[in-house]
C-alpha cells in the first residue's frame, strides 16, 4: 500500500530557545483601576431605549395611517 500525502516524516520537532521572550508580558503597568459608575451606563441606555421607542412608534403610527387612508381610498 502506498503512502500518499507526505514525502517525508518528521521525528524530532525542534522549540526555539528564547522562553524569555515569553515570560513577560507586552505591558507591565496593568494596575491603574478605571470605575465605571453604574448610573451613567443606566443613564445612556434609558436614552438609547427612549429614542428606539419613539422611533418605533413613529414608524407604527405612519403604517397604521397610510392603512386607514388605504383602507378609506379602497371603500369609496
Amino acid at each position: 500500500m502506498d503512502n500518499k500525502g507526505f514525502t517525508e516524516i518528521q521525528t524530532s520537532i525542534e522549540t526555539p530557545n528564547d522562553s524569555s521572550v515569553a515570560e513577560k508580558p507586552l505591558k507591565s503597568n496593568r494596575f491603574s483601576s478605571n470605575r465605571v459608575d453604574i448610573n451613567i451606563l443606566k443613564s445612556k441606555l434609558q436614552e438609547t431605549e427612549s429614542r428606539e421607542l419613539k422611533k418605533n412608534i413613529s414608524i407604527l403610527s405612519i403604517l397604521i395611517l397610510i392603512l386607514v387612508v388605504l383602507g378609506i381610498y379602497l371603500s369609496l
